[in-house]
């Protein structure tokens, strides 16, 4: 029976096992972990990076990242994003990268100063090299990630091979939050992010990864799908995912996720032909009617506060007054950081320990840009702008890389709510900077793209 499946179909079925496997027998999910790590290197060893096998790896170690942190898998707690990184270096030893991507170089150097103030002047109770790593290592991630993508020549047919190897690891984790809540009307009581709905873990960094799903099912629903079964397969993946991530009660990876398949349709949209175009216009208005299915159910589901939560609205209906669950204040205070140094910044790993001496708030930014801002002073609105305008500038000389608004608007929005706790917005933010390429004329109407 198993000869008849589609080798998809296979891998697919695999990892609903491992979630049931470490679901039961929750130590397996450290030896699915170490297995992770172990093929990662034998395959780039073995491979030397012929066909750019490290950014498939990497795709998988990001996608598993919050299974295996829900499971207690990961030997260290950032392991994905240092897994990331030796992944990508060994991709460069072997293959090179662009001698363009100087602008990088110039982001990674903007950083020094405020690594060496944070250095200098963090206080004697807190573990500096702790600190320092914690707060650096995502900026370090994207570095290397963006020194391997910048302008690398990868096919459509290859964006398609990341993509399933994405969602992979994603169906493991929509498993085991099934298993691990397979009620939610017996959990869910109020408002607020729910770690019950999440398996156990912050509903922010699940939702994040979600919604990220979302987007890899949505894309392979629509760009590699080559038969009604594999059409229906990802469709139904892509209910599954969608509701479980609404029900996390965390807005930030649903919204995301919505604005990249927005984003995705969109440049689709205005590559297509006629034809093409008329048949996307239905896509777009199914969607919205499968969202409004999912929305009901899972207002259905949650007795109706999963509509309260969405208006900011409180258990008993009251509108809450604080509407991003305290992150504005944390992110006015890396302001007034910046305000008070401007030059340089309080330097890196700083600024929790100065928001809680000046304003008695013990918690680590949840915003990237303002603790660029806070730690880099005007250093770091250089490295912001450096961020920023780059993925555009290369889109505008390679537009038929129609994911690049959907990846590069992940990490923003990503950013904005949940820092770079995750693996994940360092990845997909570099991934915008990739050279999408066609084989042949087959592959390019499959991507239903007309070059006028």
């Amino acid at each position: 029976m198993l000869k008849r499946l589609n080798p998809y179909f296979i891998l697919v079925l695999l990892h609903l096992l491992i979630a049931l496997a470490v679901f039961i027998v929750p130590f397996l999910s450290k030896i699915y972990g170490l297995c992770i790590l172990v093929f990662g290197f034998v395959l780039l060893l073995k491979t030397k990076n012929d066909n750019n096998q490290a950014l498939v790896v990497c795709a998988y170690v990001v996608s598993s990242e919050v299974f295996l942190r829900m499971t207690g898998g990961n030997a260290l707690h950032e392991i994905a994003k240092y897994e990331v990184i030796v992944f990508l270096l060994i991709g460069i030893f072997y293959k090179g990268f662009s001698k363009y991507s100087f602008v990088y170089w110039i982001f990674l150097l903007l950083l020094i100063p405020g690594v060496i103030i944070g250095a200098v002047t963090l206080g004697y109770k807190v573990d500096v090299r702790k600190a320092i790593a914690f707060n650096i290592m995502g900026e370090l991630t994207l570095f290397i990630a963006t020194l391997y993508c910048f302008k690398r020549k990868v096919t459509f047919h290859e964006m398609g091979i990341l993509l399933k190897t994405m969602i992979l690891p994603l169906v493991s984790t929509v498993a085991y939050l099934f298993l691990y809540t397979p009620s939610i009307k017996d959990v869910v009581t109020g408002t607020q992010s729910n770690f019950e709905t999440s398996g156990g873990f912050g509903p922010n960094q699940v939702s994040t990864i979600l919604g990220l799903g979302m987007f890899c099912f949505f894309a392979l629903l629509l760009l590699y799908s080559k038969s009604r079964k594999e059409k229906l397969f990802h469709f139904i993946l892509l209910l599954f995912v969608s509701y479980r991530a609404i029900v996390t009660f965390s807005r930030g990876g649903v919204l995301t996720g919505i604005i990249m398949i927005v984003f995705l349709l969109f440049i689709v949209y205005l590559f297509s032909n006629r034809k093409n175009k008329n048949t996307l216009l239905f896509v777009f208005l199914g969607s919205i009617l499968v969202s409004l299915g999912v929305w009901t159910y899972s207002v259905a589901q949650t007795n109706g506060l999963i509509e309260n939560r969405y208006v900011n609205k409180d258990a008993r209906g009251r509108e809450k007054e604080d509407r991003l669950g305290g992150r504005e204040e944390i992110a006015m205070t890396e302001l007034n950081m910046f305000m008070d140094n401007p030059i340089l910044g309080i330097g890196v790993g700083k600024n929790k320990e100065y928001r809680e001496e000046y304003t008695g708030i013990v918690a680590a930014s949840h915003n990237e840009l303002t603790r660029l801002l806070a730690e880099h002073g005007s250093l770091g609105i250089l490295a912001i702008l450096i961020l920023l305008i780059t993925p555009l500038v290369l889109y505008l000389q390679n537009k038929f890389n129609f994911f690049v608004l959907s990846f590069y608007f992940f990490w923003l929005l990503t950013i904005n709510h949940a820092a770079m706790r995750l693996a994940a917005p360092a990845f997909i933010y570099a991934l915008s900077l990739l050279s999408v390429t066609f084989e042949n004329k087959n592959e390019e109407n499959q991507a239903v793209i007309h070059r006028e």
